[in-house]
């Protein structure tokens, strides 16, 4: 699967994209309210792998896409099936040199129209750390609706985190 948007292309992970994705990934800022820590040299090439391997979407198998603007990686969209049918979860992590030039909203824009139409998905969510208020606002200009505000549910790196949870339906995106 590719997409392209006006600046970037949207690709399966190769090989190739190492360097540019350990270069975000290495990076505290970034991680900070991931679910694993910054890749270090012991263990990113496993990460990394992990990424090239989910190549093909389906309702058993997650996406993972490289964003690529003037051929170097600047982020990743995420795409992970859900236990509903047609319900997909996205996530999202980008390069902090991109930040705030619109790379993100451009190329989720892409990915959620492709999953609607091409793809059918009824239901898209996004589940993040209520302190990552640069992907909250993200979810909103998507037109993402908060679903969910839970308070101390979630246990990582060693403290209690708030979750929120944004959706959109299929309908939505198209009234």
């Amino acid at each position: 699967m590719k997409l392209s948007t006006n600046r970037t292309l949207l690709r399966p992970f190769q090989p190739s994209d190492f360097s540019d994705t350990f270069a975000f990934y290495q990076r505290e800022d970034v991680c900070q309210f991931l679910l694993h820590g910054p890749w270090t040299d012991e263990n990113a090439m496993q990460m990394f792998e992990e990424k090239v391997q989910k190549n093909n979407f389906s309702t058993n198998n997650a996406l993972q896409l490289a964003v690529e603007f003037e051929q170097q990686v600047i982020g990743d969209i995420s795409i992970f099936p859900t236990d509903m049918p047609a319900s997909v979860e996205i996530g999202y992590v980008f390069h902090p040199a991109y930040a705030g030039q619109g790379f993100a909203l451009e190329t989720l824009q892409a990915v959620i129209n492709y999953l609607f139409e091409t793809q059918k998905i009824h239901r898209i969510q996004a589940v993040l750390d209520k302190r990552n208020v640069a992907s909250e606002k993200l979810c909103q200009r998507i037109g993402m609706r908060k679903e969910g505000d839970f308070k101390k549910d979630f246990w990582n790196k060693g403290m209690w985190t708030n979750t929120l949870i944004y959706g959109l339906l299929r309908e939505e995106f198209y009234s």
